[in-house]
């Protein structure tokens, strides 16, 4: 998985480091740190951190699966016909 952080949107709530503390953390008062490659055993972790980001800063590609669009904060996909 790869993981975009867009730290001009970011306000430091660090909602993203208490829900996936081995990929985010903060350095300082309120400057974000993270792993830009996370390891597929943070999937669950990660999924819950883009959803829980209120400025909506985090983007997660391969956070779906193999195969799947990229995921980013706030939206959804739709499937079917």
């Amino acid at each position: 998985m790869r993981l975009v952080v867009d730290l001009n949107r970011c306000q430091g709530y660090a909602q993203c480091a208490f829900l996936a503390p081995d990929v985010f953390a903060l350095y300082g008062e309120e400057s974000l740190v993270y792993n830009p490659r996370a390891g597929e055993e943070q999937r669950e972790k990660l999924a819950r951190a883009v959803a829980a980001c209120p400025v909506q800063a985090i983007t997660a590609e391969g956070l779906d699966g193999p195969g799947d669009p990229p995921a980013a904060a706030g939206q959804e996909t739709s499937r079917g016909g």
